[in-house]
């Protein structure tokens, strides 16, 4: 056999086989238009949440949410299950207002929802698809490291440093009520803990993960962001809340990427929240808790 490169060539005019990865002509154009479709698909599942919560235009949210589920049932069947379990989880949502209210009916209605749109999807995948994926990993069997312990004094270092200035010089402090009896800090203190884990069940555990199945970390992450940002600017997040509810969305999208453990992000988000609660008590009250700069 001959050792000469030459006679490994293909002859002159004859066809070369495109490698993977790199191929070209109508498969490749078919492959680039679906992965656009597919995309497209949950941008517009992202987008409605935009409409609905923050701008609180109900009816063209629920025109674009299904439009997002009609493209992509057309385009990839999978991808259409998993949308429509984060369109049921929407739908319930929009059901009721998300403004903060500490009342007691309305807190016992939001309870109600609230788990009935992280529950209801959770069963129609375990009972009506057959999915036996781990959406909530408590225990993931590992120690945490010395860094993911670090992370958690640095969250409330932070949430020292950067949220009273968010809530008193925004006024956005105002979204929440007026609290100063014994019986209303209960209240928001058990409101805002509620709202937190929630959020990582429904934002991580249920939207981030199921978009996880069909993209990458980042686009998943991005567009989880998207609905996260837009529910917290119905509870109360505004102004230039944004600014702090997008990297936090990401933050919790790209650490539970990295952990796999419920647990250490809904300890992340509630030590958080603990400074959202000693914030909101002083901005209402500003001769108690009288350890901030503000």
């Amino acid at each position: 056999m001959s050792n000469d490169a030459s006679s490994n060539r293909p002859a002159a005019g004859a066809r070369v086989p495109a490698r993977p990865g790199t191929g070209s002509g109508p498969a490749a154009a078919r492959s680039l238009t679906r992965s656009a479709l597919r995309l497209t698909a949950a941008l517009l599942v992202s987008a409605s949440a935009v409409l609905i919560f923050a701008l609180l235009m109900p009816l063209p949210g629920y025109g674009v949410l299904a439009a997002g589920l009609v493209l992509a049932a057309l385009v990839d069947r999978p991808l259409f299950r998993d949308l429509l379990l984060i369109a049921i989880g929407l739908l319930i949502i929009s059901t009721i207002s998300v403004e903060a209210d500490i009342s007691y009916g309305n807190m016992a209605l939001m309870g109600v929802v609230l788990t009935a749109a992280v529950f209801v999807p959770y069963l129609i995948s375990r009972r009506v698809f057959g999915d036996t994926e781990t959406w909530f990993p408590i225990k993931t069997g590992q120690r945490w490291t010395t860094l993911e312990r670090s992370y958690l004094l640095i969250v409330l270092l932070l949430g020292y440093l950067i949220l009273p200035s968010y809530f008193i010089n925004s006024g956005a402090y105002e979204n929440w009520p007026s609290i100063s009896t014994p019986d209303e800090l209960g209240r928001l203190f058990v409101g805002v803990g509620f709202v937190g884990i929630w959020d990582e069940l429904f934002f991580i555990c249920l939207t981030f993960a199921l978009l996880r199945r069909h993209f990458s970390l980042w686009t998943a992450n991005l567009l989880q962001m998207v609905i996260f940002v837009s529910f917290l600017w119905e509870l109360g997040y505004r102004s230039w809340g944004p600014l702090l509810t997008i990297p936090f969305a990401l933050l919790q999208g790209w650490t539970f990427s990295k952990t796999k453990s419920l647990t250490y992000v809904v300890c992340v988000h509630l030590l958080f929240d603990l400074v959202v609660f000693a914030v909101l008590v002083h901005a209402h009250n500003r001769d108690w808790l009288a350890i901030f700069p503000y």
